[in-house]
């Protein structure tokens, strides 16, 4: 694994990532997904979960699956936005009373979409990068 590329592409990953969760529960989807409180933590927790997951995929592109292209790394990404937001929406379901269908549905929709837009920029990274 080349290291080099593996943190360019996850910090440019975090940031798309981080910016596309502002647009879509800040923004399109504010009205179905709670928002932060001022004064909490709250943001330093989503910007550090945003570049988790963006590093956990470019270590998966670069280490594993030497994924270097926009649609491979978009294909790959919404597979993982699949899985990922199944794996939370279940363990929502069952911890959060107030957790509907839609609330899920929508969840995991935007997971595949969020996911597969980073996994296409972080193969992206990775071609150009390489």
């Amino acid at each position: 694994m080349k290291t080099k590329t593996f943190v360019i592409a996850g910090l440019v990953g975090g940031v798309v990532d981080w910016l596309l969760g502002w647009l879509f529960y800040g923004i399109i989807f504010a009205d179905i997904f709670p928002q932060p409180e001022e004064g909490s933590n709250a943001l330093l927790y989503i910007t550090l979960g945003c570049f988790s997951f963006s590093f956990f995929m470019s270590y998966i592109y670069n280490k594993w699956a030497q994924i270097t292209t926009l649609a491979t790394g978009a294909k790959a990404g919404a597979i993982i936005g699949l899985f990922m937001g199944l794996i939370a929406n279940f363990f929502n379901m069952a911890m959060d009373t107030s957790a509907d269908f839609q609330t899920f549905a929508t969840d995991i929709a935007i997971s595949i979409v969020m996911a597969a837009i980073v996994g296409a920029v972080i193969g992206l990274v990775n071609g150009k990068v390489n």
